[in-house]
């Protein structure tokens, strides 16, 4: 009998499906793999390999079809012409739109600033790469032509150096890569976003690229950090250096930098002035984040803050109120906003048509080969047109026996097609020779043209030897590339525009206590109640003060002990922990309601608080309860962030309803009970601690079908006095009933406090 064959294995499914818009439509099903295969792995290789991702000549395709049709159109060394018109040009390598060449175009250009050295001289509005909302003007009024730099993209493009593709209609040609003479993948920064990956790729100073590379050929082994300092960014800035980090971007490829503005005190005016931003980050950026410091009131020093960028180049005017010392403010902002910034390297780049994350000596490694590649061919190239011209000569050479006899034979044929015949078999020469030799006009048929001719023989045959040594000598082709990167270096090397600073460490403690001695570190007693009202009251107004006010229906719920420097984490009913401090809150008077958290945290819609404790120093363990019976605890480090995050997700378990959450300092003997009365008392060292938030827990009680827990407190808190009834010997223990001595009152929400 024959095996029933899955619907897999029968291929596609077709299914009728009647009455859609009034007609009868066919859907084809098949299993959502081959989708994947057939539809999306298509365009995501298209998009990794002829779009987003740069190859070792350091451009994606739009760069590299923009540069080359303003080259065909003889803008390289010429005057400027309209922008629209290279964009109109473009458009018959690059078939995508004027908007997307206009917008590439705008990142290549001098205008921009974009760029170390950039490829696209312009005039006109271009914007700047610092400013998120400056709109640049239509192609129809700006004008672009090639910078001189671009000389060394295009030297061998005529000389075979590269290899050439039809375009999308076949009409043109195109090179696959530009023939770059320097390793500008390394000097000009690009960023992409593919199809499950991206790159990122910073640059670097010109002159130190170009000193690395030839470092490199001699030695492979070569420390590239004491060439190749640290990146640089054509806004300028500094640089935080950090040697580890440094060497492990140069090893990997991976890794980010902090970079961080430049400013200057006036004090004349008294007022701040940045007037170098790092690369990664806007001016509009900068201004919304110290507008909403100052706006919520953690920022006081600052009266006004404005953009004064005109052409004399950026700059930030900060007006500062009296007395306030510009070191500590700017310390403080570098820590609270974009003033000082990541960038995050991923040098991923295209190999041979394969994505490929690379180190710095990788990289110079694969353009070297690479490299060596365009100069041997450039050399075949000039070699063969050598050697056909002596080919030509050496025939000509031929000639010079008997002159006399070569007329003859021409005036002596009678019919033009047997001139080339008739010549090579008087001379015993080949059909190129003699075709050069009756092209020749009369007036050259004399006996010192053509000893000037082939007086270039032995010229010849000696700079055709040195080429074949060329191509088959990698040292002397090194020695090429590298007479080469010295006379760009010569050219067009710039000083550094970022600045390297080499004390960060001790700059970045400086600044981490300027910070902390703006916050006061004085007594303080929180209170929360059960709907998320929060007070922070000073010990001195608490002594005056009579009860504490809660809104209708609302309660006490946790209160503790604490300084105004201390850090909160407030935890909400969608797994969310808020993070924030004390100082953050105004202090309170017991006869207000207080911050009400949600809206004081910004939390989402329909967002509840739940619970929430201060960390300390993160050494202590959280517990969480859960209604299945379930416990987890879970280590406070696991909260702590490097930056200074506000919100993190995934707090704790999704999986069941949160009954109870406590702060454990030290391990101590807890009591959980359930929605039938049982009761089980355990100690928490049984509980393994857990690095993963939302840990579902181990089961310290086993509940009943159709019964929950309903509440969790430390023992010392609750009226249990028979303890050895419930103790619990194995967990997770099924309990037993509470006698009414021990009963008592029970909590049944969120457990108050730290223990």
């Amino acid at each position: 009998m024959a095996k029933k064959k899955t619907p897999e294995q029968n291929g596609p499914k077709k299914v009728n499906n009647p009455n859609v818009m009034g007609l009868r439509a066919q859907v084809l099903e098949q299993p959502i793999t081959d989708t994947l295969e057939v539809n999306f792995m298509p365009y995501a290789m298209s998009a990794i390999v002829s779009r987003a991702i740069p190859e070792i000549d350091g451009f994606k395709p739009s760069h590299r079809k923009l540069l080359y049709t303003m080259y065909q159109m003889k803008l390289l060394g010429g005057s400027r012409t309209k922008s629209a018109n290279v964009v109109g040009a473009t458009m018959k390598l690059n078939p995508h739109g004027d908007a997307a060449i206009y917008d590439t175009m705008v990142r290549l250009s001098r205008g921009y600033g974009a760029l170390l050295h950039p490829l696209v001289d312009s005039k006109g509005n271009f914007g700047k790469v610092y400013s998120r909302d400056m709109a640049w003007a239509a192609s129809r009024y700006t004008e672009v032509r090639l910078d001189p730099i671009c000389q060394e993209l295009f030297r061998d493009i005529d000389q075979d150096a590269v290899d050439f593709v039809p375009n999308y209609d076949g009409k043109l040609t195109e090179p696959t890569l530009l023939p770059t003479t320097f390793p500008n993948v390394l000097v000009s920064a690009n960023q992409g976003i593919a199809v499950g990956m991206a790159s990122n790729l910073c640059g670097f100073n010109l002159g130190e690229v170009c000193d690395a590379a030839i470092a490199y050929m001699k030695d492979p082994g070569v420390d590239l950090l004491g060439i190749l300092k640290a990146p640089d960014f054509s806004t300028g800035g500094q640089l935080l250096y950090d040697g580890a980090a440094l060497a492990g971007i140069y090893r990997t490829g991976r890794g980010s930098l902090r970079l961080r503005a430049k400013w200057r005190y006036v004090k004349e005016d008294n007022l701040i002035e940045v007037y170098e931003i790092p690369y990664s980050t806007t001016v509009e950026a900068i201004l919304d984040k110290v507008a909403e410091l100052v706006k919520g009131g953690k920022v006081k020093e600052i009266s006004d803050m404005r953009d004064e960028t005109d052409l004399n180049g950026m700059k930030l005017a900060i007006d500062l109120k009296r007395g306030t010392d510009p070191d500590k403010l700017m310390a403080r902002l570098f820590q609270m906003t974009p003033l000082q910034d990541t960038f995050s390297c991923n040098f991923n780049i295209l190999i041979a048509g394969m994505p490929r994350v690379m180190g710095v000596g990788e990289i110079l490694a694969e353009w070297t080969a690479w490299r060596m590649d365009g100069v041997r061919r450039r050399t075949y190239f000039i070699c063969k047109r050598k050697e056909e011209k002596l080919h030509l000569l050496k025939g000509l050479g031929r000639i010079l026996l008997d002159i006399d006899k070569a007329i003859r034979i021409i005036r002596e044929t009678e019919e033009e097609a047997e001139v080339v015949p008739n010549l090579i078999i008087g001379f015993g020469i080949d059909q190129v020779q003699a075709e050069y030799v009756a092209d020749i006009r009369l007036r050259n048929i004399n006996k010192e043209y053509i000893l000037k001719r082939t007086a270039e023989t032995a010229s010849l045959e000696g700079e055709i030897a040195d080429l074949r040594d060329i191509i088959s000598s990698p040292a002397r082709i090194k020695k090429i590339i590298t007479d080469e990167l010295q006379n760009v270096k010569k050219k067009y090397a710039a000083p550094r525009r970022t600045e390297i600073v080499y004390e960060h460490q001790q700059a970045a403690e400086a600044q981490a206590a300027a910070a902390i001695e703006e916050v006061p570190a004085y007594p303080v007693n929180v209170f929360i109640s059960r709907e998320g009202y929060f007070k922070k009251i000073t010990p001195q107004s608490l002594r005056m003060s009579g009860e504490q006010k809660y809104k209708e229906g609302d309660g006490p719920f946790l209160q503790w002990e604490g300084t105004n420097a201390d850090e909160l984490l407030v935890f909400t009913d969608a797994q969310q922990c808020y993070k924030t401090r004390l100082s953050d809150f105004d202090d309170a008077k017991a006869s207000v309601l207080g911050d009400y958290l949600p809206t004081k945290l910004g939390m989402d819609a329909d967002e509840r608080f739940v619970w929430a404790c201060a960390p300390g120093d993160y050494s202590a363990h959280l517990l969480f309860f859960f209604d299945n019976g379930k416990a987890a605890r879970v280590e406070l480090s696991a909260y702590q962030t490097q930056t200074r995050r506000r919100k993190l997700t995934g707090a704790y378990c999704d999986k069941f309803p949160l009954v109870s959450a406590l702060l454990l300092t030290e391990d101590q003997e807890m009591a959980v009970g359930a929605s039938d009365g049982r009761c089980v008392v355990f100690h928490t060292a049984s509980l393994t601690p857990k690095t993963t938030r939302n840990t579902q827990g181990v089961g310290v009680m086993a509940v009943k079908a159709r019964h929950k827990l309903e509440w969790a407190r430390p023992l010392s808190a609750t009226h249990i006095v028979n303890a050895g009834r419930y103790r619990a010997r194995s967990l997770p223990a099924a309990g037993a009933l509470l006698k009414e001595e021990d009963r008592g009152e029970q909590q049944l929400e969120i457990s108050a406090g730290p223990l």
